[in-house]
């Protein structure tokens, strides 16, 4: 009986029991962002814009917005965002209007979608402009330049941005791509790491050596360790001592300056640059790369005005590095690209203008034997001879003057040409001394350089006809002998006061004040 009614329990439960449901798997239904859509443009808006660029831009993609459905859209939001790394000037992009856009695309209707995908395309195309070619003209601000202006199609680096995976090399075809840009944006980089600045100016009665006592030393080394050039924690002895001298030396030898540890006038000078003189001075110099040769060649020379130094160049290596003498403020040398065409051992040296009468015709009256002295010839219109004693000061401009070959000419024993329109060329000097000077402004606006010799066994190449051997036996006789190059050589002569060499900021004077001029008109 008991079992019986066990088994009618378990069957009354068992027929109780609510049958279970089958589980249903529910797919969520895909959401199609607005951001991740392609919106096509009214064609008339595009031909509205007033740039080609941006019409060829939206055309090239049948007049659909671009950026809306592009993973490349935050790149180019941090490239805006970040464009002060390349010297630019953030107020000249919406950065505001873009991200507002970019935290409510979701919300944002088809009309506002599309100004926004323009707008980013209208920044983009600014960025261009700016990065690849700069603000300004320098043929507005400088008399004494003779580099063509670069030729660059704004319109096709704009579309390089809508090649597939392409968006970082279409950046790199937009700056300038030599390596003093580089180390002008690594000193950017640099400088924008510094403490704030907070120093006073230093003023000196009298040049400080070694061991002197004087409280303005508190702040010479305060400056010192703010440059990073003294690692010391005293900033409270009035004592010019051992390590401070060496840190007064690395502070001249990034500036240019005499490496004497004295601290004079020069050095005081460039220890009060504020860190915001210097970083405008690191833009300026790369608004001025944008202006220089986009493309270098395989081997040229670079001088570098304002640092007096010659670099020879082959794919992209440092192969030879020479000082050289440049052209004083009142005699600039200028700022130009040519191609070297010949070099003249033992030449004549036929006196400019400009030299002629500054300085020989002043000498001539206080002296007719200065010709004699200088071993100057002088011609008359004819073409003849003019003795001395006949020499007319009245007449003297209508003259020729040549100073023939030899120790004593002011060119040197070679010089090397190349076109321009300044009548500048790269020569040897009978003034070898004034290679040990720091300061090198001292020519009337052609090159002196260091070692020339040298520079010519390398550039013509010869190892058998024109070694050193060979080049000193002509030079021997005292005769003029002109030799072609074989190869095509390059020469820019170009001018840059800030970079970054290993990571230790490097600065110059702004010899000409070109940097003033264009601080006036960039800032």
């Amino acid at each position: 009986m008991k079992i019986f009614i066990r088994l009618l329990i378990i069957l009354v439960f068992v027929a109780c029991e609510k049958k279970q449901a089958p589980k249903v798997v529910v797919v969520p239904k895909p959401i199609i962002t607005k951001e991740g859509r392609i919106i096509p443009i009214d064609s008339s808006k595009i031909a509205s814009f007033k740039d080609s660029s941006m019409i060829a831009f939206y055309q090239a993609i049948k007049n659909k917005t671009f950026w809306l459905a592009n993973t490349d859209r935050k790149k180019l939001i941090s490239l805006l965002k970040n464009a002060d790394d390349e010297g630019l000037f953030l107020k000249d992009f919406d950065i505001k209007h873009i991200q507002s856009s970019e935290e409510n695309i979701q919300q944002l209707a088809d009309s506002l979608l599309i100004n926004y995908d323009i707008l980013l395309t209208e920044n983009l195309n600014r960025y261009i402009k700016r990065a690849s070619k700069g603000y300004l003209n320098p043929d507005s601000l400088y008399t004494n330049w003779d580099l063509n202006p670069n030729n660059i199609n704004f319109k096709k680096l704009l579309l390089n941005f809508q090649k597939k995976d392409s968006f970082n090399y279409a950046v790199k075809a937009v700056l300038p791509n030599h390596i003093v840009y580089k180390k002008l944006k690594e000193a950017l980089q640099i400088i924008n790491k510094l403490p704030k600045y907070d120093l006073n100016k230093i003023e000196i009665e009298q040049k400080l050596v070694l061991n002197d006592t004087n409280e303005v030393l508190i702040d010479i080394k305060k400056h010192l360790i703010f440059w990073k050039d003294l690692h010391s924690l005293d900033t409270i002895t009035p004592i010019y001592n051992e390590e401070t001298e060496l840190a007064v030396k690395k502070f001249q030898m990034r500036h240019g300056l005499a490496t004497d540890g004295v601290i004079g006038i020069g050095t005081v000078q460039a220890l009060n640059f504020t860190k915001e003189e210097r970083k405008k001075e690191i833009i300026i110099n790369m608004e001025r790369w944008r202006w220089f040769p986009r493309n270098f060649e395989a081997e040229y020379l670079i001088i570098n005005i304002p640092d007096y130094t010659l670099h020879v160049v082959k794919n992209a290596d440092t192969i030879k590095t020479n000082k050289v003498i440049t052209g004083k403020a009142a005699r600039k040398t200028p700022v130009l690209s040519s191609k070297l065409s010949y070099l003249v051992f033992n030449p004549t040296w036929t006196i400019p203008p400009t030299i002629l009468k500054n300085d020989v015709i002043p000498a001539a009256r206080r002296d007719i034997s200065y010709f004699k002295n200088k071993n100057i010839t002088v011609y008359n219109a004819s073409n003849q001879i003019v003795n001395a004693n006949n020499w007319s000061a009245e007449k003297a401009k209508s003259y020729r003057y040549v100073q023939s070959p030899g120790k004593s000419n002011a060119l040197g024993l070679v010089k090397f040409m190349f076109p321009n329109r300044f009548s500048v060329y790269l020569h040897d000097t009978n003034s070898r001394g004034y290679f040990d000077k720091d300061i090198r402004a001292l020519s009337s606006g052609c090159i002196r350089v260091q070692y020339p010799f040298e520079l010519a066994e390398y550039l013509l190449d010869d190892a058998e006809k024109w070694n050193l051997d060979a080049i000193n036996k002509v030079v021997d006789n005292y005769k003029t002998v002109n030799v072609s190059f074989k190869k095509d050589i390059y020469i820019h002569v170009l001018y840059w006061t800030a970079w970054s060499e290993n990571g230790v900021l490097q600065f110059r004077d702004d010899l000409y004040n070109y940097d003033l001029e264009l601080y006036k008109n960039l800032y």
